[in-house]
């Protein structure tokens, strides 16, 4: 199982982005998806999550600007990124809790995209 994390860049205080996580592999079904964050000298923080009913939590921080969602038939997550702050400057992470094909319950990670919100 991969998780490929895309979307990242530059963007100007006010700007919005997109990110995408696309899951791949011997994958039978995927329980929740999630959006982590890790800002330089900072611990990894949860940013969205959004569970297999279409249930989704935020970090007060990012409430009413950003969006998770998802597509389970491409097995992809979404967050949009609106009224970017310098503050979300760090580099995301992709989560799924995932169960495969051999009927295995664990959780992967992407490898992390970098989201530098400056002017």
């Amino acid at each position: 199982v991969q998780l490929q994390a895309s979307g990242g860049g530059l963007v100007q205080p006010g700007g919005s982005l997109r990110l995408s996580c696309v899951a791949s592999g011997s994958i039978s079904s995927i329980n929740h998806m999630s959006w982590h964050r890790q800002a330089p000298g900072k611990q990894r923080e949860l940013v969205a999550r959004i569970i297999s009913g279409g249930s989704t939590n935020y970090a007060d921080s990012v409430k009413g600007r950003f969006t998770i969602s998802r597509d389970n038939a491409k097995n992809t997550a979404y967050l949009q990124m609106n009224s970017l702050k310098p503050e979300d400057t760090a580099v995301y992470y992709c989560n799924a809790n995932l169960m495969t094909r051999s009927s295995r319950t664990q959780s992967y990670w992407g490898q992390g995209t970098l989201v530098t919100v400056s002017s």
